[in-house]
């Protein structure tokens, strides 16, 4: 048309036929420019097919090769652009994801997963379906309709999947639960795998804990959704207690989902078994706190001939109260803790007293606090029964054992008495502050006791084992804070452990990460380094020619030099060429 050419480009391979030689089409490439021809965009689709993907589906990881850089040296790409119509588009983000799916492939989840779940002649992999929901909850998106309808597009993705926007939705996340909640196991055994190839983690040390996670909804649906104790404080919904294996390092190794009403006690032999069954029962050191701490739970390990560090309940101090005065034998951790350890007259187990100055302090306030808000309410009702005596005395009991049991620990130490006259109406209160048991109970304070049947080790390594139990709730914090364990939105059973698998994948990118920033000497903090990389953006700069041709160039931004030196410190390289989009029409100046 108006005497302009117009080129498009097939690939093309010669067969033999009965007939002779023939040209056989394999795939029609479309229109490429002549800048295409020699950057990367072009020989990317090429290397596609012959690859064997899908023209609809650019192989992953196109973006980072080097490739466009070696196309480009000695190239130089000259146009006349008219300045005054440049312009950006599609400004996304690109940092956090492309983090994400860095650790995604470092761990070796795209290959696992695409073993477990083959796919079939669908444009989106069963595999990248679940990259894309733990990315998702990686960037602590709320829900899988967040992620079709909003999140994804405004990623870079698209790019560093391959995947076009219109063919991810909703409906196909949903599925993608349903489909890879079955190989949780086979998940679990990769990852500890590949724990031990990158970092070198060993598993003598298991680290166990409960907590729990809340229903939008009622879950009628989900038979393991009951009200119980709840760590999130809504004790009014629904939820689920979740078990969760890390090692000392913080990386998640296991985890089972259990009803909501379940007590944490029941739970550990279940968690002991699941392990022992996939891991042996070799050097297993089991670390929990007094919470899941029962002699009958005890009494099990020692029958397996497993190993176990606890923490045990406060009561159990009265027994070692002498060795807990002397002031021989203790060693000193740093200043203000120390830990002394005692032998038990049976011979199998060890106990370690632990007694901390910080502690002691903040136990004695926290005591201090309850005292002085019980008596002023107990004294408010003192005066209030002065001035207008009342004749409904279970009234005032009532109101008095509330205040009583909202402050327990400063109930065990005051005795009240209801004080009547000859009528029988109450008249005032007798308050009683027990200053003996009041001494007893702050000779406690700051100290608690640990018990091991576990023979190695001394005082302070003991301690040190089981401080790291402290990983185990940071995991939990990250899980729900940032990830987004809580609240669960969907309400059947497969669904909602398919859910706390996918924050199961992405907590183990979060702690991945932290591991990996702790080894190059940039501390613990993923929140930190993530909130950094979400200002690294991607976009489209177009740039008007004279020939009426429009260039779309794809460019990630350059970071500022604070970030720089991080991704720098972690060894992690950004694109750096653009990379040209193809213009199939011509613009018009109006």
């Amino acid at each position: 048309m108006d005497g302009e050419r117009y080129e498009y480009w097939s690939l093309v391979e010669t067969v033999r036929t009965s007939r002779g030689p023939r040209h056989r089409t394999i795939a029609q490439l479309g229109k490429l420019l002549p800048e295409e021809i020699v950057t990367a965009e072009g020989w990317d689709r090429l290397d596609d097919v012959l690859s064997g993907g899908a023209k609809s589906c650019p192989r992953q990881g196109s973006l980072f090769e080097s490739r466009e850089e070696k196309l480009y040296e000695g190239r130089a790409l000259w146009k006349t652009i008219d300045v005054s119509r440049v312009r950006v588009e599609r400004v996304r983000e690109f940092g956090r994801s492309y983090v994400g799916l860095l650790l995604w492939r470092r761990l070796g989840l795209d290959k696992i997963l695409k073993d477990l779940v083959p796919g079939g002649k669908e444009s989106v992999g069963w595999d990248t379906t679940a990259c894309v929901l733990t990315l998702g909850r990686f960037s602590a998106v709320l829900s899988e309709l967040s992620i079709a309808e909003k999140w994804y597009s405004d990623t870079a993705l698209e790019d560093l999947l391959g995947i076009p926007v219109e063919s991810l939705n909703s409906n196909r996340l949903y599925r993608g639960l349903d489909h890879f909640l079955p190989h949780k196991d086979a998940l679990s055994s990769h990852l500890i795998r590949k724990y031990e190839d990158w970092f070198g983690v060993n598993f003598e040390f298991l680290l166990y804990d409960v907590t729990s996670t809340y229903f939008e909804g009622t879950g009628k649906r989900n038979e393991q959704a009951r009200r119980g104790y709840s760590r999130d404080s809504r004790p009014d919904c629904p939820q689920v207690c979740i078990g969760l294996v890390v090692s000392p390092e913080g990386l998640p190794l296991a985890y089972e989902v259990f009803d909501g009403n379940r007590a944490d006690v029941t739970t550990l032999d279940d968690i002991v078994t699941l392990m022992e069954s996939k891991y042996g029962k070799a050097k297993r050191v089991w670390v929990f706190d007094r919470g899941i701490t029962s002699e009958d739970n005890l009494k099990n390990l020692r029958e397996r001939g497993g190993k176990y560090i606890v923490g045990t309940p406060k009561s159990h101090l009265k027994r070692h109260e002498a060795a807990l005065l002397e002031e021989e034998n203790w060693e000193l951790i740093r200043d203000g803790l120390e830990v002394k350890l005692v032998e038990s007259p049976l011979g199998s187990e060890r106990f370690i007293l632990c007694r901390s100055t910080d502690r002691a302090e903040k136990e004695r306030a926290m005591l201090e606090q309850q005292m002085t808000r019980l008596k002023a309410e107990l004294e408010r009702i003192n005066q209030g029964l002065k001035k207008r005596p009342s004749i409904n005395t279970e009234k005032i009991e009532r109101r008095i054992g509330r205040w009583l049991g909202r402050y327990t620990a400063a109930e065990k130490l005051i005795t009240v008495t209801l004080i009547k006259n000859a009528d029988g109406a109450a008249v005032g209160l007798e308050i009683i502050e027990h200053t003996e048991k009041k001494d007893s109970v702050s000779r406690a304070f700051g100290a608690y006791l640990l018990r091991t049947n576990y023979s190695e080790g001394t005082a302070q390594d003991l301690w040190k084992w089981y401080i790291q139990l402290s990983q185990a709730e940071a995991a939990f914090r990250a899980a729900k804070s940032d990830l987004h364990l809580r609240p669960v939105f969907h309400q059947k059973k497969d669904r909602v452990n398919a859910h706390i698998l996918v924050c199961f994948l992405s907590l183990a990118l979060w702690r991945t990460l932290e591991l990996w920033m702790k080894s190059k000497g940039l501390g613990t903090c993923a929140r930190q380094f993530l909130q950094e990389c979400e200002r690294l953006q991607m976009m489209d700069v177009i740039l008007p020619t004279d020939s009426g041709i429009e260039l779309r160039l794809r460019v990630v931004a350059t970071p500022d030099s604070h970030l720089q030196i991080l991704l720098q410190r972690l060894g992690i390289k950004l694109p750096k060429t653009p990379k040209l989009i193809p213009q199939m029409v011509k613009t018009c100046n109006l």
